[in-house]
């Protein structure tokens, strides 16, 4: 993922063509950037987060702190974290952040798990049939596939959740299951997670780090899960106090 001015988890044959965007964005020396390059290698599991104009930030951002952090023992990379969009050119968040995708819909490599997240409106989204068609397609190779928030909008439009359990985000349950009468949308005012089978779904935002943690756990182990935990210190987040 190529964050303007910030990050990039592309793979090696992109690898100085991002490093070159990044110098030209800001002045800053290469060496500085390339240690925290993350190279695509094939022998990993691969982390794709779809991207389009209007995203939460969030929703992208929680998966990739979750799943880029190493091993705790020797500290070795086990995932590779993409970003995918449409087309080649810088997507804008809803926050106004300019991501520049690893992949197109049509390079992207196999996939091990796909998130799909939500933007505020989604209109422009389950209209779209490419995106709709890349989800559907890529469901056929992954071994889960995750919506946060509104991104449940996507699964019900592509129709390879039918007929399982699913939350979206907190009020909009109720047009969801309107919407899409195949899936069996939960109670989100009492849900913030749900599983069924390979399909993930969480109320989204700051819970897209539930989704992300519960599947790195399935793919990993506890400990790692709490190793990264401590890396992203919520148990300060979970126990807020201010100073006296």
């Amino acid at each position: 993922m190529t964050v303007i001015a910030a990050i990039s988890f592309g793979c090696n044959s992109n690898e100085s063509k991002n490093v070159n965007q990044a110098k030209s964005s800001i002045e800053v020396p290469s060496d500085t950037l390339t240690k925290h390059l993350k190279p695509f290698k094939n022998e990993l599991p691969t982390i794709g987060l779809l991207m389009y104009n209007g995203v939460l930030t969030t929703e992208v951002t929680a998966t990739a702190d979750v799943f880029t952090k190493p091993s705790e023992k020797d500290g070795k990379q086990l995932f590779n974290v993409i970003t995918i969009a449409e087309t080649a050119k810088p997507i804008v968040t809803e926050e106004g952040l300019k991501i520049t995708p690893d992949y197109t819909f049509e390079n992207c490599p196999k996939l091990t798990v796909l998130f799909v997240p939500s933007a505020y409106d989604m209109y422009a989204q389950v209209h779209n049939p490419k995106i709709v068609s890349f989800i559907k397609e890529k469901d056929k190779e992954t071994e889960y596939t995750v919506s946060n928030c509104a991104g449940a909008q996507l699964i019900g439009a592509s129709g390879i959740a039918d007929g399982k359990k699913i939350v979206t985000w907190v009020g909009g349950g109720e047009q969801l299951q309107k919407d899409y009468p195949n899936l069996l949308v939960q109670d989100e005012s009492k849900v913030s997670y749900m599983e069924d089978g390979k399909y993930l779904s969480s109320n989204g935002n700051l819970v897209s780090y539930i989704s992300a943690l519960n599947l790195l756990e399935k793919m990993t182990s506890t400990a790692h899960k709490k190793f990264v935990e401590s890396h992203l210190y919520l148990d300060r987040l979970q126990h807020w106090k201010e100073a006296e």
